[in-house]
């Protein structure tokens, strides 16, 4: 194994959960200020002291790399690695006193997204991968579904209101119809249920590259699939579906409007 990709996981998966306890004790206070950015999208003290956190604690451990935050921006490295970060993916389940929510350490090598945490404090459970050596919850080793019939699938989404505004209201009652069960499980959380094999397809539109970097190792080295809705992969795409990788190209015609 690349001893520096395997020092950074290590150090990836210890200051996701500093970070991630840090967000609990806000989280568990029950009264959050929240503001607004341009996007409509909230923002707590939590979201800023948490990054500054993951920032400080990685820069400190390796300076030459770069960072990607949703609260604090971008800044170049030198070194071919990236550090790709959300303090708490799901704030508005975080201010509406919702438990799933998760801070997310990604890590990417010259584009690669190479490793990945999710740590979820208000669960007590953190998911982590990186290439090459597998995909956990906890210490406890996952793998998707072995589910290869959609009418037998579990579908996530995030909300509604995203298919809405991409105009693809359509082929998503299509895939609800093509689908057994439907869930609304968003931000990270149906990423990784379907790398645990609890479900078999998560699609989500309106994300970004904080939202999905350190969930695509965390699919993948469980044996699932993750693109965009066009089969390729972007991580400033706006849509992407993870899926147990037994369907992907027919959940992909639909999503198409082909099917």
């Amino acid at each position: 194994m690349n001893p520096q990709w395997k020092a950074r996981y290590d150090a990836a998966v210890e200051a996701a959960g500093s970070a991630g306890r840090l967000a609990l004790r806000y989280f568990e206070q029950a009264q959050h200020k929240v503001e607004w950015k341009h996007d409509d999208s909230p923002v707590t003290v939590a979201d800023r002291e948490s990054e500054q956190l993951l920032r400080e604690t990685l820069h400190r451990a390796f300076p030459e790399d770069g960072f990607l935050g949703e609260e604090y921006g971008g800044t170049p490295g030198g070194s071919g690695f990236r550090w790709v970060l959300d303090p708490i993916d799901g704030t508005r389940n975080f201010v509406r006193g919702i438990p799933i929510w998760a801070t997310l350490v990604g890590l990417e090598y010259k584009g690669e997204q190479i490793a990945g945490v999710a740590e979820a404090p208000a669960l007590r459970t953190t998911w982590r991968a990186l290439r090459g050596d597998g995909a956990y919850r906890g210490d406890r080793r996952i793998r998707v579904s072995d589910e290869g019939d959609l009418k037998k699938s579990l579908l996530f989404y995030s909300s509604l209101s995203w298919f809405l505004k991409a105009g693809k209201q359509d082929v998503f009652l299509q895939l609800t119809q093509r689908t057994e069960r439907q869930r609304g499980f968003g931000d990270f959380y149906g990423h990784v249920l379907v790398a645990e094999g609890a479900g078999e397809i998560m699609i989500e539109h309106g994300v970004h590259a904080w939202d999905v970097a350190a969930l695509k190792p965390i699919v993948e080295e469980a044996g699932g699939r993750m693109t965009d809705w066009d089969g390729g992969w972007d991580v400033n795409r706006a849509d992407v579906i993870a899926d147990n990788g037994k369907r992907h190209a027919e959940v992909l015609a639909i999503l198409g409007g082909k099917k």
